[in-house]
């Protein structure tokens, strides 16, 4: 963002793959995902998924000093609340052994919790194909919640993929499996899907609006698949399951927050330039006429100006 308003402000204007300082966001960017992959091996989706607020949290905080915004109350809160519910996530997370095995993924995969699920999540996401294919329903819940159900296996792949690469690095080689491969293709179509649906909700509402939304359903989407896939929380007491849940509503409250009334920035454009409109021939800005009720009246150079004023 930072790069893009630099070069929004060259007297030069060069493309942004260009910009030293865009390689410099998209390199950090993409150490970034590679240590959210590296998470999902060691930690349970539980955890790794609801921990996604930092991101938010902290780019609310990185903007004052980069992009030059004013701090506001509501960030500060924002960010309070979703470091107390990062706090009892980590604490109250389920404690399950992360050394997962491609046999284990096999088996995991067959077993008849996930296939009801993996059935009701096909018709679910069916449904909502057909209302935004075959009717045209572009709603924000409606894209966003497809982008939830595609997510549920992304992190489900995830885990498997980054789980068995670091048992092959400690000795144990699982990529001899096919499993290993299977993960890899059901990883790619879904991310891929994902990136469709979210850019068109991107496109079409704020990102405001779209953050929190999103956040909040893809949450929800991974930790109901941590459960059933991978059997989190399946010894887990009452209360640890009560405060963990109590940390992610926290988490959610506190990214709407900071989400919440932040508005998009915009170019300002101080006047319109008559060479842009079509037919008009004239080529200075228009001006308030004190002399007419209308504001910004044309100069009536001919015929053809006067018929469109």
């Amino acid at each position: 963002k930072c790069a893009h308003r630099r070069l929004v402000c060259q007297a030069e204007q060069k493309p942004y793959y260009r910009s030293k300082l865009w390689w410099c966001g998209t390199t950090l960017l993409g150490l970034g995902e590679v240590g959210n992959f590296t998470a999902y091996g060691f930690a349970p989706i539980a955890l790794v998924a609801p921990l996604g607020c930092v991101s938010v949290t902290g780019s609310a905080f990185i903007s004052v000093f980069f992009l030059k915004k004013t701090m506001r109350t509501a960030d500060i809160l924002g960010g309070a609340l979703a470091i107390t519910g990062i706090y009892l996530l980590v604490t109250f997370a389920p404690d399950v052994p992360q050394e997962l095995t491609a046999r284990q993924v096999q088996n995991y995969l067959v077993s008849w919790p996930f296939l009801v699920y993996s059935v009701l999540e096909i018709i679910i996401f069916c449904i909502l194909l057909y209302f935004y294919k075959i009717k045209a329903v572009k709603h924000i819940v409606v894209l966003l919640m497809m982008v939830a159900l595609l997510a549920s296996l992304t992190v489900i792949a995830v885990k498997a993929v980054s789980s068995m690469i670091a048992l092959s690095v400690k000795g144990k080689m699982q990529l001899t499996y096919s499993v290993f491969y299977i993960m890899i293709v059901l990883m790619a179509t879904s991310c891929a899907f994902q990136i469709k649906f979210l850019n068109q909700a991107m496109h079409l509402y704020e990102a405001t609006a779209v953050v929190p939304t999103n956040f909040v359903f893809f949450t929800t989407s991974a930790t109901i698949s941590g459960v059933i896939f991978y059997r989190e929380f399946q010894s887990a007491a009452l209360l640890s399951v009560f405060m963990f849940l109590f940390g992610c509503l926290l988490s959610f409250l506190g990214v709407v927050i900071i989400a919440r009334n932040k508005k998009e920035e915009n170019l300002q454009i101080p006047f319109i330039d008559c060479g842009q409109i079509p037919g008009q021939k004239l080529t200075g800005k228009i001006q308030p006429d004190s002399h007419s009720s209308c504001y910004g009246t044309l100069n009536k150079e001919d015929d053809s100006v006067k018929r469109q004023s």
